[in-house]
């Protein structure tokens, strides 16, 4: 009987160990959810209750209807932010998502002289700042009449070193035998880039486009530098609407905040599923 305690304890150690370990993460996780939470329950609050003691996480008063009808109508018209948001959102991920493809195509499975050596050298501007460029940016931009466009700010956000280290990283993983058996079957560099590299890279390409995505969408910076025109203004500059000389309207801030927020949360659910899926079809085929 002695022994079979002993054999057994290490199997109870592992499982309250483990019990621990998830009540730990579920505390963390319960924890980074106060703050969404509480936002999302001051943009219901009036103002004048947004900042009781002890916290109401559910409104005593319910002002949720006026605040976010305020948001989005009136003199804020925060509509035409959000448009203004996923306009350059949607084109600057979706020039990053095909430059970088191309690039990393160009440094995966096309041999030229100094591909690893020029490789490198690109690699290593991810190390230059971006505030470092910026400057220079913005005179190009103004220099050839783009600034103070919604076109100026998407060609300043499509192009990146780690998207092209990204994908070109799972294109060097693919079997160089696929390539030579379409090139023997008469296919182009176009041909092969479309037709099998692409459909094989689409898990790293979701994954690209939901990261470029939601960085584009929080982008402050940027749109900050290259868009003075208040009607081109983006959710993230709309947002400085709502603080005025007399104070901030918090209530109305943070019901914009939760609005920011939605097509974040609908575009990970979306590109989740995608990535998943791409995976599971890799994993088959492989």
């Amino acid at each position: 009987m002695a022994a079979i305690t002993a054999k057994q304890s290490p199997k109870r150690k592992i499982k309250i160990s483990t019990i621990l370990l998830t009540i730990l993460f579920v505390i963390i996780g319960l924890s980074m959810l106060i703050p969404l939470i509480w936002m999302i329950s001051a943009s219901m609050k009036p103002e004048a209750d947004v900042f009781n003691f002890p916290i109401e996480w559910i409104p005593r008063r319910w002002s949720a209807v006026e605040n976010y009808r305020t948001v989005w109508g009136g003199e804020y018209n925060f509509g035409k932010y959000y448009w203004n948001s996923i306009k350059v959102a949607v084109g600057a991920t979706f020039l990053q998502v095909f430059f970088s493809a191309l690039g990393a195509y160009g440094f995966s499975k096309v041999s030229w002289k100094g591909r690893d050596t020029l490789f490198t050298l690109y690699l290593a501007t991810m190390m230059i700042p971006e505030q470092v460029t910026i400057v220079s940016r913005f005179l190009i931009t103004r220099g050839i009449g783009l600034y103070n466009t919604h076109l100026g700010l998407i060609l300043m956000l499509s192009f990146s070193v780690y998207g092209v280290f990204l994908l070109r990283q799972t294109m060097m993983a693919i079997p160089e035998s696929l390539s030579e058996s379409a090139r023997m079957d008469g296919a182009n560099h176009w041909q092969i880039f479309s037709r099998i590299i692409l459909p094989i890279t689409q898990p790293t390409i979701a994954t690209l486009a939901i990261l470029k995505f939601t960085w584009t969408w929080n982008d402050y910076q940027h749109p900050l530098v290259f868009i003075t025109n208040p009607k081109l203004y983006t959710v993230q500059q709309g947002m400085q609407m709502f603080a005025s000389q007399s104070g901030v309207y918090y209530s109305l801030t943070m019901a914009a905040a939760v609005s920011s927020i939605l097509p974040l949360l609908l575009i990970f659910i979306i590109g989740q599923k995608y990535i998943i899926g791409g995976i599971s079809a890799g994993a088959v085929k492989g």
